[in-house]
């Protein structure tokens, strides 16, 4: 280790979900009004457990919230939603850089107990609302992987499944906000598509709208019971990257760092928004709130994440500006102190960033040299996917994935 003590809870969230279904409508008799009736009953039971749970997943808290999705295992082990919300706390580990295979594998084998656990009560005629939801969202999850991945036809195949099953959830109860996190994201996505894709989305499925699917996002964020901070940070994406609509994306970054103050991954967007929009003076008092961070952080570790993504964002800044030897100088930094045990992503992200600006100066054969370096790595972070999409093609000016 260098220079910090490893850190053993799990770091950096982005429950980025694609809350997608499976299971045609036929495949279920509960009638309305007994289906309703049953899925109020359940959720009530647990609804506190799993939005306290929920609230600890988004602000670091993973074994606490880990603890609470096993009891609610042990408490209702014929219901899928302590076994998805399980299945989320390894794929927080994902998203968070640990791409290592033992996790890669407990996640497959959550995803899969949840999708196992939902299809029963589906095929017993005995699913209600949430049933059809939390399977939805486990195939959903697993189609998102298989998406990672390149593997565009099985996720492709998983989404028809995927649709119906959330149109069985609305039927069931039209008043259940939460679907549209997944309507919404599918909607807006399939609308983006285009080229063999595009056919794809037209064959399998209906097509979708990018304006329909914002919309179904944005009643989401506001109205939905569980899934409205995921649908918040779906918007965020989707504006800071996609639409490039920055004043939007960054009222969605300054209300998710308010409620989740522990997560730096929300303070490092509100960062990127402020460069994307010319806020110097912003984005020089957020850099400063990153350094209090860390000498306030309650551990060694914490101290090291939060000064850490103060580097990163600052090199952010000086990709933006054009500035790619400052930005180099400070994502070496970085390299020289990094380590995997408190935050992996903190390796290979800024090798690729590094690997970027010098793209961005026209040495394409020195950055294909980074780019090959991430995807050898055991743990890519995540930043092998990007790695393989700037192999193929380099980075423009002000890409916008130089803010992730």
């Amino acid at each position: 280790m260098k220079g910090c003590v490893p850190l053993k809870t799990f770091l950096f969230i982005s429950l980025c979900s694609m809350v997608l279904s499976a299971v045609v409508a036929a495949c279920y008799h509960v009638t309305p009004a007994a289906g309703q009736e049953d899925a109020h009953t359940h959720e009530k039971a647990v609804k506190e457990e799993l939005l306290e749970g929920i609230d600890l997943l988004y602000n670091w808290e993973f074994k606490k919230a880990e603890r609470i999705f096993q009891d609610i295992i042990r408490a209702y082990p014929q219901r899928p939603c302590g076994y998805f919300y399980s299945a989320m706390v390894t794929w927080s580990r994902l998203a968070s850089g640990y791409w290592s295979p033992e996790t890669v594998h407990e996640f497959k084998e959550r995803i899969d107990r949840t999708i196992e656990i939902a299809r029963k009560r589906v095929e017993g005629n005995e699913a209600d609302s949430y049933d059809h939801l939390y399977l939805g969202g486990a195939l959903g999850f697993k189609g998102r992987f298989e998406l990672m991945k390149g593997e565009w036809f099985s996720s492709f195949l998983i989404a028809t499944e995927a649709l119906d099953a959330l149109e069985a959830c609305l039927n069931m109860d039209p008043r259940n906000k939460d679907v549209l996190l997944g309507l919404g994201t599918f909607d807006y996505y399939t609308g983006r598509l285009s080229g063999v894709l595009k056919f794809l989305s037209y064959l399998l499925f209906h097509p979708g709208a990018k304006d329909e699917g914002l919309r179904k996002l944005q009643v989401a964020a506001r109205e939905a019971v569980y899934s409205a901070t995921e649908a918040k940070s779906m918007l965020l994406h989707i504006y800071l990257f996609l639409e490039e609509e920055f004043e939007k994306a960054l009222r969605l970054a300054e209300d998710l760092t308010e409620r989740y103050d522990q997560n730096p991954r929300y303070k490092f967007f509100e960062g990127v928004c402020a460069i994307r929009l010319g806020m110097d003076s912003r984005f020089r008092k957020i850099v400063e709130q990153f350094q209090e961070k860390s000498r306030n952080a309650s551990s060694l570790p914490m101290a090291c994440v939060w000064k850490w993504r103060s580097w990163y964002l600052e090199a952010v800044y000086d990709l933006f500006h054009g500035r790619y030897p400052e930005a180099r100088r400070k994502l070496q930094g970085i390299l020289r102190v990094a380590d995997p045990d408190i935050d992996p992503s903190m390796i290979a992200w800024p090798l690729l960033k590094v690997g970027m600006s010098i793209d961005l100066e026209g040495e394409r054969a020195k950055a294909k040299a980074f780019y090959r370096q991430v995807l050898e790595m055991k743990n890519g972070a995540g930043a092998q996917f990007l790695a393989k999409k700037y192999l193929k093609k380099p980075p423009r000016e002000k890409d916008p994935f130089l803010g992730y």
